[in-house]
């Protein structure tokens, strides 16, 4: 006689063989489908997203045949673009709508600048969407700019490959990155280490984390600099870059600087804009491709 606990076993067996036999007959009779979010933290200014269509437009070309969606991770923008009335999706939204239309394998690519918490959330919502019942097979997320060694040195590369044209000796140029109290915070860091190497006029600083705008100062002022271009590091020339870089206020980068005694040019182009730094997001994207099965 069946004893009460094997009872048991085979009543949940036959729960968990009804719940997800049709799942994998689904899965197997399905067609597979691939599909690329791209996910950036997103702008208010209409100017600046024309920098993020310029890489969704690099991702078209590269990667032909598979369609390609976006996302905003930062709440508050979408907030406030939806106020707009532009709506943009969230991570998770964005991904439930490719598991409802169909899509059975699906690239994720960040186009943060570090793995900080913008793109450890997305990571999150990655993971949550990965083996969901009766959702896609495989959802796998590509890096951020700033993720591996190499990824240092290929920026440092980028950023001197793209300085201004028409900047003369002795004159330096300031990087404003966001920065974070999240220990991602150090890759700017070590991008000014590489940086160095190259050019030691060429300088990060960040307008929430370290190297400050005064540890730039600091520099400019040691080194007897008295003409400053400052161009942001963020894949777009949105809010930070308009106000916090180049406003008129009198707590601007701009307008410290020019207390300074310092001529400031302001370059307003995202990184999203700049073809070198567009393959390393896309060069993420394609190794993130050849890991869906």
């Amino acid at each position: 006689m069946f004893k009460a606990s094997h009872v048991c076993g085979l009543l949940l067996f036959f729960f968990l063989l009804a719940l997800h036999g049709p799942v994998l007959a689904g899965h197997k009779d399905r067609p597979p489908k691939k599909g690329i979010l791209l996910v950036a933290f997103g702008t208010t200014v209409p100017e600046a997203r024309g920098a993020l269509d310029h890489i969704g437009e690099k991702a078209r070309l590269r990667f032909p045949g598979i369609e390609i969606r976006w996302a905003y991770s930062s709440r508050i923008v979408r907030e406030k673009l939806a106020a707009q009335g532009q709506d943009f999706d969230s991570p998770a939204m964005a991904l439930a709508r490719m598991m409802d239309d169909g899509f059975s394998h699906v690239a994720v690519q960040s186009l943060h600048t570090i793995p900080g918490e913008e793109f450890h959330g997305l990571q999150r919502t990655v993971q949550a969407f990965s083996g969901l019942p009766k959702g896609m097979d495989s959802v796998v997320l590509g890096l951020p700019l700033l993720a591996e060694p190499a990824d240092v040195e290929a920026c440092a590369s980028a950023i001197m490959a793209s300085l201004p044209a028409e900047r003369k000796a002795g004159e330096a140029v300031v990087l404003l990155g966001h920065g974070t109290h999240h220990p991602a915070n150090i890759y700017y860091s070590g991008l000014q280490y590489s940086l160095n190497r190259h050019d030691p006029l060429v300088l990060v600083g960040t307008v929430e984390g370290t190297p400050s705008l005064d540890d730039v100062r600091r520099v400019l002022k040691d080194r007897k600099v008295s003409r400053v271009y400052l161009a942001p590091f963020m894949a777009v020339a949105g809010d930070h870059a308009l106000n916090d870089m180049a406003g008129d206020e009198e707590d601007s980068w701009k307008s410290v600087l020019g207390a300074d005694g310092l001529t400031c040019i302001p370059v307003l182009r995202g990184t999203a804009q700049v073809p070198a730094f567009v393959d390393i997001w896309l060069d993420h994207l394609q190794a993130a491709l050849e890991r869906l099965p």
